[in-house]
């Protein structure tokens, strides 16, 4: 017996609204949007969602459907995009990605910033953005610039296609990855393996041409739980066994203001511990190392793998040492009174997160020894990019040395002791 014409017309509509919720509006909202955000239609076209029939509401809702309801649109979050990635999303909130919004936070300096450099996302927020959000921030954003920069997951995936491809390519990582404190996408695009990878791009190499990109290394076979063994700013517990580079590494941690003057915890190391940009326990930091060496194994051998690895590390030793003098030189200068140190630093060392804030020049030469050039040091040498390791990092921080030795100087010689003062 055939089945009546409209008993499949409904199976077929209620399968449609089914699998792809919120069709219904799809419709009026791409007639609208043609003629008044043409280029978001054609992105949403070109989508896999818009190809499978997946309607606009199903991210913005439904309450938005004509000019006088604008404000009543969802801005999507990392929740939204779980409902069907959830599993990737979960992979996301482990890694360090979200927590870069509470880390910009968390950083001291930020909250003597215009809103527009944090917020306003004309600055650190702009890439900060793709952290996970309180409930509270996400309110504030919205009263502010109505939700935008809350999704997190169109930072690398960019509306309105939200492409997979994109996302592969090293070039989504460009726009964050680069410039003052964290040029990798120069160190990598100018190393070996960039320069192949981009060469495979624009077919000069063949397609089977082992090429790294960012997200092989970062994101092997696609987890999004990202993050490195060393951390972003290379400092790491438990102290190594060696006695001198463990001396250097507490002295950037009392800097870092996450260890006292008698070397205990202090309030700031919970901060670093909710942000995890930094690893605290043997265990994780080799279970990274060990991801990262199983990744390299695709083209090298482990004895070369060890000793590359082993160099970055000796790099690291031997940028903490110069570090680690500057700092004392500073922190003699608070002691001695030729600083005065701000009322606001609990102990008696320079605070390296005070960035372009610190009073003086010498401070601020502090600052770019730590995170400018020690930052290329490092990642320059784990990224294969010599001149940034040399030049732009290591040959950086022994000039910095040489000019804070020298202002030091110069401010014993001429200055007079002064007293702490408060910002």
């Amino acid at each position: 017996m055939k089945t009546p014409s409209l008993i499949l017309m409904l199976t077929a509509a209620a399968a449609v609204a089914i699998l792809s919720p919120g069709t219904g509006y799809a419709a009026v909202c791409e007639d609208c949007h043609k003629s008044i955000t043409p280029n978001i239609v054609s992105d949403w076209q070109l989508s896999k969602h818009g190809q499978a029939g997946m309607g606009c509401a199903v991210c913005h809702g439904e309450e938005h459907n004509s000019a006088a309801t604008v404000a009543k649109a969802k801005i999507p979050t990392p929740e939204t995009c779980a409902t069907c990635h959830d599993e990737k999303v979960q992979q996301y909130k482990k890694g360090k990605h979200a927590f870069a919004w509470a880390a910009m936070k968390a950083m001291p300096a930020m909250h003597w910033q215009p809103s527009v450099i944090g917020d306003g996302m004309k600055g650190c927020g702009g890439c900060h953005k793709i952290g996970v959000k309180t409930e509270d921030e996400i309110k504030g954003l919205k009263a502010n610039s109505p939700g935008f920069g809350v999704a997190s997951c169109d930072a690398c995936h960019t509306r309105h296609t939200f492409s997979k491809v994109e996302a592969q390519q090293p070039q989504a990582c460009q726009t964050c990855h680069m410039g003052f404190d964290h040029p990798q996408w120069e160190m990598y695009s100018s190393a070996k393996h960039g320069v192949r990878a981009l060469l495979k791009q624009n077919k000069t190499l063949p397609e089977t041409t082992a090429a790294p990109t960012c997200q092989t290394c970062h994101m092997q076979e696609g987890n999004h739980e990202v993050r490195t063994a060393w951390g972003f700013l290379a400092v790491r517990l438990p102290m190594p066994e060696d006695l001198s580079w463990a001396n250097d590494r507490k002295v950037i941690l009392q800097a870092l203001g996450v260890l006292d003057p008698a070397g205990n915890p202090t309030g700031r190391l919970d901060i670093v511990k909710g942000a995890q940009v930094a690893r605290l326990t043997q265990e994780d930091w080799q279970k990274e190392r060990d991801k990262m060496s199983s990744t390299c194994q695709k083209c090298h051998a482990p004895a070369f793998i060890k000793g590359e690895m082993q160099k970055g590390d000796q790099m690291i030793k031997e940028a903490d040492h110069m570090m680690a003098e500057a700092i004392n030189i500073v922190a003699g200068l608070y002691k001695d009174g030729f600083i005065a140190q701000p009322k606001e630093y609990s102990y008696p060392f320079p605070d390296l997160l005070t960035f372009h804030t610190a009073s003086t020049p010498i401070e601020t030469k502090l600052f770019d020894m730590f995170l400018e050039h020690r930052n290329r040091a490092f990642q320059g040498t784990f990224h294969a990019s010599p001149d940034y390791a040399w030049w732009y990092g290591f040959s950086a921080m022994q000039r910095d040395l040489t000019d804070i030795k020298h202002m030091a100087a110069e401010l014993r010689k001429d200055g007079k002791p002064q007293a702490a003062k408060k910002k």
